[in-house]
Protein backbone atom coordinates (compact mmCIF):
# COMPACT_ATOMS: atom_id res chain seq x y z
CA UNK A 1 0.00 0.00 0.00
CA UNK A 2 2.67 2.51 1.01
CA UNK A 3 4.35 2.25 -2.39
CA UNK A 4 1.17 3.67 -3.91
CA UNK A 5 0.83 6.71 -1.63
CA UNK A 6 2.11 10.10 -2.75
CA UNK A 7 2.84 12.06 0.41
CA UNK A 8 2.91 15.28 -1.62
CA UNK A 9 -0.83 14.99 -2.27
CA UNK A 10 -1.78 14.91 1.42
CA UNK A 11 -3.43 18.18 2.47
CA UNK A 12 -2.02 19.11 5.88
CA UNK A 13 -4.55 21.94 6.17
CA UNK A 14 -7.23 19.33 6.62
CA UNK A 15 -7.85 17.47 9.87
CA UNK A 16 -5.97 14.17 10.12
CA UNK A 17 -7.98 11.11 9.03
CA UNK A 18 -9.46 8.92 11.75
CA UNK A 19 -8.90 5.65 9.87
CA UNK A 20 -5.61 3.73 9.96
CA UNK A 21 -3.16 3.57 8.31
CA UNK A 22 -4.23 6.73 6.41
CA UNK A 23 -3.88 8.70 9.64
CA UNK A 24 -0.22 7.71 9.97
CA UNK A 25 0.54 8.73 6.38
CA UNK A 26 -0.90 12.15 7.20
CA UNK A 27 1.58 12.42 10.08
CA UNK A 28 4.46 11.13 7.97
CA UNK A 29 3.75 14.01 5.58
CA UNK A 30 3.61 16.40 8.54
CA UNK A 31 6.93 15.09 9.85
CA UNK A 32 8.41 15.54 6.39
CA UNK A 33 7.38 19.18 6.39
CA UNK A 34 9.24 19.65 9.70
CA UNK A 35 12.30 17.90 8.21
CA UNK A 36 12.29 20.30 5.27
CA UNK A 37 12.29 23.27 7.64
CA UNK A 38 15.14 21.67 9.59
CA UNK A 39 17.14 21.23 6.40
CA UNK A 40 16.65 24.86 5.40
CA UNK A 41 17.87 26.07 8.80
CA UNK A 42 20.78 23.63 9.21
CA UNK A 43 21.91 22.96 5.64
CA UNK A 44 21.37 19.22 6.04
CA UNK A 45 18.66 16.72 6.87
CA UNK A 46 18.33 15.41 10.46
CA UNK A 47 19.96 12.03 11.04
CA UNK A 48 18.15 9.16 12.73
CA UNK A 49 19.50 6.05 14.45
CA UNK A 50 17.29 3.05 15.29
CA UNK A 51 18.79 0.59 17.79
CA UNK A 52 17.13 -2.81 18.04
CA UNK A 53 17.64 -4.66 21.32
CA UNK A 54 15.30 -7.62 21.04
CA UNK A 55 13.93 -10.62 19.20
CA UNK A 56 12.99 -11.17 15.57
CA UNK A 57 9.65 -9.45 16.14
CA UNK A 58 11.48 -6.44 17.56
CA UNK A 59 13.77 -6.48 14.53
CA UNK A 60 10.73 -6.37 12.25
CA UNK A 61 9.26 -3.52 14.30
CA UNK A 62 12.57 -1.66 13.98
CA UNK A 63 12.37 -1.98 10.19
CA UNK A 64 8.97 -0.27 10.40
CA UNK A 65 10.39 2.52 12.55
CA UNK A 66 13.17 3.03 10.02
CA UNK A 67 10.64 2.98 7.19
CA UNK A 68 8.66 5.82 8.75
CA UNK A 69 11.80 7.85 9.42
CA UNK A 70 13.02 7.31 5.85
CA UNK A 71 9.69 8.42 4.37
CA UNK A 72 9.71 11.45 6.65
CA UNK A 73 13.06 12.46 5.17
CA UNK A 74 15.52 11.57 7.92
CA UNK A 75 19.01 10.49 6.89
CA UNK A 76 19.89 7.08 8.32
CA UNK A 77 22.99 6.58 10.48
CA UNK A 78 24.26 3.70 12.62
CA UNK A 79 26.39 6.02 14.79
CA UNK A 80 24.49 7.34 17.79
CA UNK A 81 26.96 10.20 18.23
CA UNK A 82 26.07 11.48 14.74
CA UNK A 83 22.30 11.28 15.19
CA UNK A 84 19.71 13.99 15.81
CA UNK A 85 17.03 11.41 16.66
CA UNK A 86 17.79 8.15 18.47
CA UNK A 87 15.23 5.46 19.24
CA UNK A 88 15.86 2.30 21.26
CA UNK A 89 13.47 -0.58 20.55
CA UNK A 90 13.79 -2.37 23.86
CA UNK A 91 13.48 -5.93 25.16
CA UNK A 92 12.53 -6.99 28.69
CA UNK A 93 12.66 -10.78 28.59
CA UNK A 94 15.64 -10.75 30.98
CA UNK A 95 16.70 -8.32 33.66
CA UNK A 96 20.02 -7.68 31.91
CA UNK A 97 18.12 -6.20 28.96
CA UNK A 98 16.64 -3.53 31.25
CA UNK A 99 19.98 -2.83 32.89
CA UNK A 100 21.54 -2.37 29.46
CA UNK A 101 18.99 0.31 28.56
CA UNK A 102 19.52 2.23 31.80
CA UNK A 103 23.26 2.02 31.23
CA UNK A 104 22.93 3.41 27.72
CA UNK A 105 20.67 6.23 28.87
CA UNK A 106 23.59 7.76 30.77
CA UNK A 107 25.54 7.85 27.51
CA UNK A 108 22.60 9.34 25.62
CA UNK A 109 22.29 12.06 28.25
CA UNK A 110 25.92 13.02 27.64
CA UNK A 111 25.22 13.19 23.90
CA UNK A 112 22.25 15.43 24.53
CA UNK A 113 24.36 17.83 26.57
CA UNK A 114 26.65 18.20 23.55
CA UNK A 115 23.72 18.42 21.13
CA UNK A 116 20.69 19.99 22.89
CA UNK A 117 18.57 19.42 19.79
CA UNK A 118 19.00 15.65 20.04
CA UNK A 119 15.69 13.83 20.50
CA UNK A 120 15.64 10.49 22.32
CA UNK A 121 12.85 7.91 22.10
CA UNK A 122 12.27 4.58 23.82
CA UNK A 123 9.77 1.96 22.68
CA UNK A 124 9.23 -1.80 22.78
CA UNK A 125 8.53 -4.35 25.49
CA UNK A 126 10.39 -2.70 28.36
CA UNK A 127 8.15 0.35 27.98
CA UNK A 128 5.09 -1.78 28.82
CA UNK A 129 6.29 -2.11 32.42
CA UNK A 130 4.68 0.52 34.64
CA UNK A 131 7.62 0.71 37.02
CA UNK A 132 9.95 1.40 34.09
CA UNK A 133 7.80 4.25 32.78
CA UNK A 134 7.49 5.71 36.29
CA UNK A 135 11.28 5.60 36.66
CA UNK A 136 11.78 7.32 33.30
CA UNK A 137 9.33 10.08 34.22
CA UNK A 138 11.11 10.67 37.51
CA UNK A 139 14.81 10.22 36.69
CA UNK A 140 15.21 10.50 32.91
CA UNK A 141 13.26 13.59 31.95
CA UNK A 142 15.65 14.24 29.05
CA UNK A 143 13.94 11.42 27.12
CA UNK A 144 11.52 12.93 24.60
CA UNK A 145 9.27 10.02 23.67
CA UNK A 146 8.16 6.79 25.35
CA UNK A 147 5.70 4.31 23.84
CA UNK A 148 5.14 0.57 23.93
CA UNK A 149 4.32 -2.42 21.77
CA UNK A 150 0.58 -1.93 21.29
CA UNK A 151 0.71 1.45 19.56
CA UNK A 152 3.96 1.14 17.63
CA UNK A 153 1.96 1.74 14.46
CA UNK A 154 1.36 5.29 15.74
CA UNK A 155 5.06 6.13 15.56
CA UNK A 156 4.63 8.84 12.89
CA UNK A 157 1.92 10.55 14.94
CA UNK A 158 4.02 10.41 18.12
CA UNK A 159 7.13 11.58 16.28
CA UNK A 160 5.19 14.58 15.00
CA UNK A 161 4.29 15.51 18.60
CA UNK A 162 7.94 15.51 19.68
CA UNK A 163 9.69 17.17 16.72
CA UNK A 164 11.34 20.34 17.94
CA UNK A 165 9.78 20.00 21.38
CA UNK A 166 11.53 19.72 24.76
CA UNK A 167 8.63 18.14 26.60
CA UNK A 168 8.37 14.44 27.34
CA UNK A 169 5.65 12.53 25.52
CA UNK A 170 4.58 9.25 27.13
CA UNK A 171 1.94 7.13 25.38
CA UNK A 172 1.72 3.50 26.49
CA UNK A 173 -1.33 1.27 26.26
CA UNK A 174 -2.22 -1.70 28.44
CA UNK A 175 -3.58 -3.68 25.48
CA UNK A 176 -5.30 -3.39 22.13
CA UNK A 177 -7.26 -5.56 19.74
CA UNK A 178 -6.13 -3.45 16.78
CA UNK A 179 -3.65 -4.65 14.15
CA UNK A 180 -2.39 -1.97 11.75
CA UNK A 181 -0.07 -2.98 8.93
CA UNK A 182 0.74 -1.55 5.45
CA UNK A 183 3.05 1.10 6.83
CA UNK A 184 6.50 1.93 5.41
CA UNK A 185 9.24 -0.62 6.04
CA UNK A 186 12.98 -0.23 5.51
CA UNK A 187 14.14 -3.85 5.21
CA UNK A 188 17.63 -4.76 6.33
CA UNK A 189 17.90 -7.24 3.44
CA UNK A 190 16.19 -6.67 0.07
CA UNK A 191 15.98 -10.44 -0.55
CA UNK A 192 14.47 -11.65 2.73
CA UNK A 193 11.94 -10.32 5.20
CA UNK A 194 10.07 -11.06 8.38
CA UNK A 195 6.27 -11.10 8.20
CA UNK A 196 4.15 -10.74 11.34
CA UNK A 197 1.34 -13.30 11.30
CA UNK A 198 0.22 -12.78 14.90
CA UNK A 199 0.92 -10.74 18.00
CA UNK A 200 0.87 -11.53 21.71
CA UNK A 201 0.82 -14.75 23.69
CA UNK A 202 -1.74 -16.69 25.73
CA UNK A 203 0.58 -19.20 27.37
CA UNK A 204 1.63 -17.38 30.56
CA UNK A 205 4.70 -19.48 31.30
CA UNK A 206 5.43 -18.72 34.94
CA UNK A 207 8.85 -17.14 34.25
CA UNK A 208 7.87 -15.09 31.20
CA UNK A 209 6.84 -11.45 31.03
CA UNK A 210 5.94 -11.49 27.31
CA UNK A 211 2.14 -11.96 27.69
CA UNK A 212 2.09 -8.97 30.02
CA UNK A 213 3.99 -6.67 27.64
CA UNK A 214 2.83 -8.01 24.27
CA UNK A 215 -0.77 -8.75 25.25
CA UNK A 216 -3.05 -11.63 24.31
CA UNK A 217 -2.87 -13.48 21.00
CA UNK A 218 -4.18 -11.69 17.92
CA UNK A 219 -3.87 -13.27 14.48
CA UNK A 220 -3.79 -11.39 11.20
CA UNK A 221 -6.20 -12.51 8.53
CA UNK A 222 -4.57 -14.95 6.09
CA UNK A 223 -5.50 -12.84 3.06
CA UNK A 224 -3.58 -9.87 4.48
CA UNK A 225 -0.53 -12.04 5.17
CA UNK A 226 -0.59 -13.57 1.70
CA UNK A 227 -1.01 -10.16 0.04
CA UNK A 228 1.97 -8.81 1.99
CA UNK A 229 4.14 -11.74 0.97
CA UNK A 230 3.14 -11.37 -2.68
CA UNK A 231 4.16 -7.70 -2.57
CA UNK A 232 7.47 -8.65 -0.95
CA UNK A 233 8.16 -11.27 -3.62
CA UNK A 234 7.34 -8.73 -6.33
CA UNK A 235 9.94 -6.48 -4.65
CA UNK A 236 12.67 -9.14 -4.85
CA UNK A 237 12.19 -11.14 -1.64
CA UNK A 238 13.14 -14.83 -1.91
CA UNK A 239 12.74 -15.82 1.75
CA UNK A 240 10.19 -14.90 4.39
CA UNK A 241 10.13 -15.64 8.10
CA UNK A 242 6.63 -15.89 9.56
CA UNK A 243 6.77 -14.30 13.01
CA UNK A 244 4.76 -14.78 16.19
CA UNK A 245 5.33 -15.52 19.86
CA UNK A 246 3.71 -18.92 19.24
CA UNK A 247 3.04 -19.47 15.55
CA UNK A 248 1.59 -22.93 16.21
CA UNK A 249 -1.52 -21.36 17.74
CA UNK A 250 -2.03 -19.04 14.75
CA UNK A 251 -5.59 -18.53 13.60
CA UNK A 252 -7.49 -19.70 16.66
CA UNK A 253 -9.05 -16.30 17.34
CA UNK A 254 -10.06 -15.52 13.74
CA UNK A 255 -13.74 -15.34 12.80
CA UNK A 256 -13.06 -18.21 10.43
CA UNK A 257 -10.30 -20.23 12.16
CA UNK A 258 -7.28 -21.19 10.05
CA UNK A 259 -4.50 -23.45 11.29
CA UNK A 260 -0.84 -22.56 10.95
CA UNK A 261 -0.36 -25.63 8.73
CA UNK A 262 -3.10 -24.38 6.40
CA UNK A 263 -1.45 -20.97 6.24
CA UNK A 264 1.91 -22.57 5.41
CA UNK A 265 0.37 -24.51 2.53
CA UNK A 266 -1.14 -21.31 1.14
CA UNK A 267 2.15 -19.40 1.45
CA UNK A 268 3.84 -22.31 -0.37
CA UNK A 269 1.69 -21.57 -3.45
CA UNK A 270 3.08 -18.05 -3.94
CA UNK A 271 5.09 -17.99 -7.18
CA UNK A 272 8.63 -16.67 -6.88
CA UNK A 273 8.97 -17.37 -3.16
CA UNK A 274 11.85 -19.77 -2.56
CA UNK A 275 12.12 -20.24 1.21
CA UNK A 276 9.74 -20.13 4.18
CA UNK A 277 10.89 -19.97 7.80
CA UNK A 278 8.93 -19.44 10.99
CA UNK A 279 9.62 -18.52 14.62
CA UNK A 280 8.72 -19.59 17.34
CA UNK A 281 6.99 -22.92 17.95
CA UNK A 282 5.57 -24.03 21.29
CA UNK A 283 5.85 -27.82 21.73
CA UNK A 284 2.38 -28.17 23.21
CA UNK A 285 0.75 -26.82 20.04
CA UNK A 286 2.89 -28.48 17.35
CA UNK A 287 0.41 -30.65 15.44
CA UNK A 288 0.73 -33.69 13.20
CA UNK A 289 -0.85 -31.51 10.51
CA UNK A 290 2.05 -29.05 10.76
CA UNK A 291 4.66 -31.81 10.64
CA UNK A 292 3.01 -33.18 7.48
CA UNK A 293 2.88 -29.72 5.89
CA UNK A 294 6.59 -29.25 6.55
CA UNK A 295 7.52 -32.71 5.31
CA UNK A 296 5.59 -32.27 2.07
CA UNK A 297 6.79 -28.73 1.38
CA UNK A 298 9.51 -27.85 -1.11
CA UNK A 299 9.86 -24.33 0.34
CA UNK A 300 9.64 -24.66 4.14
CA UNK A 301 13.20 -24.70 5.46
CA UNK A 302 14.44 -27.86 7.16
CA UNK A 303 14.79 -26.13 10.51
CA UNK A 304 12.55 -25.83 13.53
CA UNK A 305 13.17 -23.89 16.72
CA UNK A 306 11.48 -25.85 19.50
CA UNK A 307 12.12 -24.38 22.97
CA UNK A 308 12.65 -27.01 25.66
CA UNK A 309 13.34 -24.68 28.64
CA UNK A 310 13.87 -27.66 30.99
CA UNK A 311 14.19 -31.43 30.69
CA UNK A 312 12.57 -32.04 34.06
CA UNK A 313 8.82 -32.74 33.97
CA UNK A 314 8.55 -31.38 37.52
CA UNK A 315 10.18 -28.08 36.54
CA UNK A 316 8.19 -27.92 33.29
CA UNK A 317 5.01 -28.14 35.36
CA UNK A 318 6.25 -25.33 37.61
CA UNK A 319 7.04 -23.33 34.46
CA UNK A 320 3.45 -23.90 33.21
CA UNK A 321 4.81 -25.28 29.93
CA UNK A 322 2.04 -27.91 29.66
CA UNK A 323 4.11 -30.80 28.35
CA UNK A 324 6.37 -33.37 29.96
CA UNK A 325 9.89 -34.51 29.19
CA UNK A 326 8.50 -37.67 27.63
CA UNK A 327 6.03 -35.76 25.45
CA UNK A 328 8.79 -33.45 24.22
CA UNK A 329 11.09 -36.36 23.35
CA UNK A 330 8.24 -38.17 21.55
CA UNK A 331 7.55 -34.99 19.55
CA UNK A 332 11.15 -34.58 18.42
CA UNK A 333 11.28 -38.26 17.41
CA UNK A 334 8.06 -37.82 15.40
CA UNK A 335 9.50 -34.76 13.64
CA UNK A 336 12.71 -36.60 12.77
CA UNK A 337 10.84 -39.61 11.41
CA UNK A 338 8.85 -37.36 9.09
CA UNK A 339 11.75 -35.03 8.18
CA UNK A 340 15.03 -36.94 8.68
CA UNK A 341 17.29 -34.07 7.60
CA UNK A 342 15.70 -31.42 9.82
CA UNK A 343 17.77 -29.24 12.12
CA UNK A 344 16.30 -28.74 15.58
CA UNK A 345 17.35 -25.80 17.76
CA UNK A 346 16.08 -24.85 21.19
CA UNK A 347 16.04 -22.54 24.22
CA UNK A 348 17.03 -23.80 27.68
CA UNK A 349 16.79 -22.03 31.05
CA UNK A 350 19.18 -22.99 33.85
CA UNK A 351 18.44 -22.27 37.50
CA UNK A 352 14.65 -21.99 37.53
CA UNK A 353 13.42 -21.76 41.15
CA UNK A 354 13.51 -25.15 42.84
CA UNK A 355 15.72 -26.76 40.19
CA UNK A 356 17.72 -29.59 41.83
CA UNK A 357 20.79 -31.38 40.52
CA UNK A 358 18.48 -34.23 39.46
CA UNK A 359 16.28 -31.79 37.52
CA UNK A 360 19.33 -30.36 35.81
CA UNK A 361 20.55 -33.84 34.85
CA UNK A 362 17.16 -34.43 33.21
CA UNK A 363 17.85 -31.40 31.01
CA UNK A 364 21.31 -32.74 30.15
CA UNK A 365 19.69 -36.07 29.25
CA UNK A 366 17.32 -34.41 26.78
CA UNK A 367 20.21 -32.54 25.17
CA UNK A 368 22.11 -35.82 24.71
CA UNK A 369 19.06 -37.60 23.27
CA UNK A 370 17.75 -34.90 20.94
CA UNK A 371 21.22 -33.77 19.81
CA UNK A 372 20.36 -30.19 18.93
CA UNK A 373 22.06 -28.40 16.06
CA UNK A 374 22.37 -25.45 18.43
CA UNK A 375 20.80 -24.18 21.62
CA UNK A 376 20.33 -20.78 23.19
CA UNK A 377 21.13 -21.27 26.87
CA UNK A 378 20.07 -18.78 29.51
CA UNK A 379 20.43 -18.31 33.23
CA UNK A 380 17.01 -17.84 34.84
CA UNK A 381 16.18 -14.15 35.16
CA UNK A 382 13.63 -13.07 37.78
CA UNK A 383 11.04 -10.80 36.15
CA UNK A 384 8.87 -8.72 38.50
CA UNK A 385 5.19 -9.50 38.07
CA UNK A 386 5.63 -13.11 36.96
CA UNK A 387 4.61 -16.03 39.23
CA UNK A 388 8.15 -17.45 39.23
CA UNK A 389 9.55 -14.24 40.75
CA UNK A 390 7.61 -14.95 43.95
CA UNK A 391 8.59 -18.62 44.15
CA UNK A 392 10.67 -19.81 47.06
CA UNK A 393 13.83 -21.89 46.74
CA UNK A 394 15.65 -19.62 44.30
CA UNK A 395 18.81 -21.43 43.19
CA UNK A 396 22.12 -19.96 44.47
CA UNK A 397 24.01 -17.99 41.85
CA UNK A 398 27.21 -20.04 42.08
CA UNK A 399 25.27 -23.30 41.60
CA UNK A 400 23.48 -21.87 38.55
CA UNK A 401 26.75 -20.69 37.02
CA UNK A 402 28.37 -24.12 37.34
CA UNK A 403 25.34 -25.83 35.80
CA UNK A 404 25.22 -23.29 33.00
CA UNK A 405 28.87 -23.90 32.12
CA UNK A 406 28.33 -27.68 32.06
CA UNK A 407 25.28 -27.33 29.83
CA UNK A 408 27.03 -24.94 27.46
CA UNK A 409 29.99 -27.30 27.10
CA UNK A 410 27.69 -30.23 26.26
CA UNK A 411 25.60 -28.18 23.81
CA UNK A 412 28.70 -26.97 21.97
CA UNK A 413 30.25 -30.44 21.81
CA UNK A 414 27.09 -31.98 20.32
CA UNK A 415 26.50 -29.00 18.02
CA UNK A 416 29.96 -29.37 16.49
CA UNK A 417 29.35 -33.06 15.84
CA UNK A 418 25.85 -32.61 14.45
CA UNK A 419 26.74 -29.64 12.24
CA UNK A 420 29.57 -31.53 10.52
CA UNK A 421 27.23 -34.14 9.02
CA UNK A 422 26.97 -32.22 5.74
CA UNK A 423 30.72 -32.17 5.02
CA UNK A 424 31.39 -33.06 1.39
CA UNK A 425 27.81 -32.41 0.26
CA UNK A 426 26.51 -29.71 -2.09
CA UNK A 427 23.87 -27.46 -0.54
CA UNK A 428 21.99 -24.36 -1.64
CA UNK A 429 23.07 -21.19 0.15
CA UNK A 430 21.25 -17.84 0.18
CA UNK A 431 24.06 -15.28 0.14
CA UNK A 432 23.49 -12.45 2.65
CA UNK A 433 26.62 -10.31 2.64
CA UNK A 434 30.29 -9.92 1.91
CA UNK A 435 32.18 -11.57 4.77
CA UNK A 436 33.11 -9.07 7.46
CA UNK A 437 36.52 -10.65 8.10
CA UNK A 438 37.62 -11.43 4.55
CA UNK A 439 36.36 -9.39 1.59
CA UNK A 440 37.23 -12.25 -0.78
CA UNK A 441 34.48 -14.33 0.83
CA UNK A 442 30.70 -14.06 0.97
CA UNK A 443 28.48 -15.37 3.74
CA UNK A 444 25.10 -17.02 3.48
CA UNK A 445 22.79 -19.58 5.06
CA UNK A 446 21.68 -23.05 4.18
CA UNK A 447 17.99 -23.73 4.68
CA UNK A 448 18.82 -25.34 8.05
CA UNK A 449 20.15 -21.90 9.11
CA UNK A 450 23.84 -22.92 9.25
CA UNK A 451 26.28 -20.26 8.04
CA UNK A 452 28.52 -20.91 5.04
CA UNK A 453 31.51 -18.80 3.93
CA UNK A 454 32.90 -19.23 0.43
CA UNK A 455 34.78 -17.24 -2.25
CA UNK A 456 32.49 -14.77 -4.01
CA UNK A 457 31.70 -11.14 -4.69
CA UNK A 458 29.00 -8.62 -3.84
CA UNK A 459 27.16 -9.63 -7.03
CA UNK A 460 26.29 -12.92 -5.30
CA UNK A 461 24.32 -11.20 -2.55
CA UNK A 462 20.63 -12.12 -2.69
CA UNK A 463 21.22 -15.18 -4.87
CA UNK A 464 20.73 -18.83 -3.96
CA UNK A 465 23.96 -20.58 -4.96
CA UNK A 466 24.99 -24.25 -4.91
CA UNK A 467 28.03 -24.62 -2.66
CA UNK A 468 30.25 -27.62 -1.94
CA UNK A 469 30.75 -27.82 1.82
CA UNK A 470 34.50 -28.40 2.10
CA UNK A 471 35.08 -28.31 5.83
CA UNK A 472 33.03 -27.75 8.98
CA UNK A 473 34.52 -25.31 11.47
CA UNK A 474 32.16 -26.25 14.29
CA UNK A 475 29.33 -23.77 13.81
CA UNK A 476 29.86 -22.82 10.17
CA UNK A 477 31.23 -24.22 6.92
CA UNK A 478 33.90 -23.16 4.51
CA UNK A 479 32.81 -24.02 0.99
CA UNK A 480 33.38 -23.64 -2.73
CA UNK A 481 30.89 -22.42 -5.30
CA UNK A 482 29.81 -25.21 -7.67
Amino acid sequence: MYNEIDLNTIDLNQAPPTEEPARQYYYIAKCREWVRDYEQKNGRRPRSCVVNMGCQMNARDSEKLEGVLEQAGYEKTTREEDADFIIYNTCTVRENANKRVYGRLGYLHSLKKKNPGLEIALCGCMMQEKQVVDKLKKSYRFVNLVFGTHNIYQFAELLSRTQGSDRMVVDTWEDTDKIVENLPVDRKYPFKSGVNIMFGCNNFCSYCIVPYVRGREKSRRPEEILDEIRRLVADGVLEVMLLGQNVNSYGKNLDEPVTFAQLLRRVEQIDGLKRIRFMTSHPKDLSDELISAMAESKKVCRHIHLPLQSGSSRILQAMNRRYTKEQYLALTEKIRRAIPDISITTDIIVGFPGETEEDFEETMDVVRRVRYDSAFTFIYSKRTGTPAAAMEDQVPEDVVKRRFDRLLALVQEISREVSSRYTGQVKEVLVEEVNGQDAALVTGRMDNNLLVHFPGTATDIGRIISVHLDICKGFYYMGTKV
